[in-house]
């Protein structure tokens, strides 16, 4: 078990990390959305003629990062604004952890109406009453820390949300502590699978439909070790009735994509491991989705664009779709950007499950 001093050289590790001032953005800030009891900040973005019942991405960035920062990596904002949905980011504050990390790990921080989860509820229904969005289309997705957080969000108010993608994240309820939650990430003392869909069931009295979750995973990843993708699985194939052997198995250059479907032959749960990737979001530059900083990674890959495409917000990777500007009816969109290399056969394996067209 790591001692004390272990856990507190890491902290400090991390703390000297931390990310350079966020860039110029385009996210505002959400004011007046409630109680706020887990004392977080709130950054929104909403596309210029945002229409009735569009949809709802939150995004919560990891540690050391912020929203601003996050969204210019990831590119959610850029898909947000060529396909038509709104985007809320949840912000952490130096004053709840010193790190920027989501407390994922602390119980008041994660359990029905308290703490950060009871704050991320208020922004979502403040964001949704606001702008008339699709409460059947609401979706999660979250980085390291951020991705467990999402990951809480999934379990305690799973009627909330349509999907989610945790990215280097960890399973609900598996640490009540700082050292705990360094020991999980390292992958020590993980819960056995049993404990792990026990936890998740214990975290709300929802009976399902249950949300469909894909997680994402680096296989050089030293900070957030493999071990944990395989224990988010197995949280969520407990309440998908997925069995653990009835597995999916596709190779491609540089990534395996694991997936278990329903009784109806969804995918539900799909695990997508990049074998070089070290502890971070992957990103395709090229695609005109996201930029190459700490923690997002330039893989060849656009992980925001795969989900995004999984949830069925975007109509296809083949092309981009910006309204045409008021004052100009006749401007085109922007010219189609082609995939290649791994993008290409994850989209090949999304469009064969029928989530893409």
């Amino acid at each position: 078990m790591p001692s004390l001093s272990d856990t507190l050289a890491r902290l400090a590790a991390m703390r000297s990390g931390l990310s350079a001032p966020s860039p110029a953005t385009r996210l505002v800030d959400l004011t007046d959305f409630g109680a706020n009891p887990g004392a977080l900040a709130a950054k929104v973005f909403y596309p210029e003629g945002l229409a009735p019942k569009s949809a709802l991405v939150v995004v919560l960035h990891g540690c050391t990062q912020t929203a601003a920062g996050y969204d210019a990596g990831s590119g959610w904002s850029q898909l947000a604004e060529d396909f038509g949905f709104a985007l809320l980011y949840p912000e952490q504050q130096r004053g709840n952890n010193a790190n920027l990390c989501f407390n994922w790990f602390e119980r008041g921080d994660t359990v029905l109406g308290q703490g950060e989860v009871g704050s991320i509820r208020q922004m979502i229904d403040t964001v949704v009453a606001r702008n008339d969005i699709d409460p059947r289309q609401i979706f999660i997705t979250g980085l390291s820390a951020g991705g467990a957080m999402a990951n809480a969000m999934l379990a305690v108010y799973p009627q909330l949300f349509a999907g989610g993608a945790i990215l280097s994240g960890l399973a609900y309820g598996m640490a009540a502590s700082v050292p705990q939650a360094f020991e999980r990430m390292r992958g020590l003392g993980l819960p056995s699978a049993a404990d792990l869909q026990q936890s998740l069931r214990a975290a709300s009295d929802f009976r399902g439909p249950w949300p469909a979750v894909s997680i994402w995973q680096g296989g050089m990843d030293t900070t957030v070790v493999p071990s944990n993708a395989d224990a988010l699985a197995k949280q969520w194939r407990g309440v998908h009735a997925a069995a653990d052997d009835d597995v999916k198995i596709e190779r491609g250059n540089g990534f395996v994509r694991k997936s278990w479907a329903d009784a109806a032959g969804t995918d539900v749960v799909t695990i997508y491991t990049i074998d070089r990737m070290a502890h971070g979001t992957p990103i395709h530059a090229a695609s005109g989705y996201g930029t190459a900083a700490p923690f997002m990674l330039e893989t060849g890959i656009s992980s925001s664009e795969i989900i995004a495409a999984s949830w069925g917000i975007t109509p296809s990777f083949s092309r981009r779709h910006r309204p045409p500007d008021a004052a100009a009816p006749n401007v085109h969109p922007p010219k189609p950007h082609a995939a290649s290399g791994i993008q290409a056969t994850i989209e090949n394996a999304l469009r064969s499950a029928g989530l893409l067209k």
